[in-house]
């Protein structure tokens, strides 16, 4: 899984948004539950911000270098599905 999480140079900054109750959001909290810890072993310096209010849609930001910022709904979807997602943000650069 560690070599999944080596973000991108251009990443600056990673934020997951959630309900910290409602069962949609129930697949994001165990996500980040199991992957946090290797994300952030692996990019002690690159900031990964969990952002949890009541009533909101699961969602990550990605935000690179320039201010660009790129965004993926995470409602609805699996875990292995939510990986993917996040995979593909944190590798992709702009």
């Amino acid at each position: 899984m560690s070599g999944k999480y080596a973000f991108s140079q251009t990443l600056k900054e990673v934020r997951f948004l959630f309900c910290q109750t409602a069962e949609h959001s129930g697949p994001t909290r165990s996500f980040l539950a199991r992957a946090y810890p290797t994300m952030k072993k692996n990019n002690p310096q690159t900031p990964i911000m969990l952002r949890e209010a009541a009533g909101t849609q699961p969602r990550v930001y990605a935000r690179y270098e320039f201010g660009q910022e790129k965004s993926e709904s995470l409602a609805g979807l699996s875990d292995k599905e939510i990986e993917d997602k996040v995979t593909g943000l944190v590798k992709t650069g702009i």
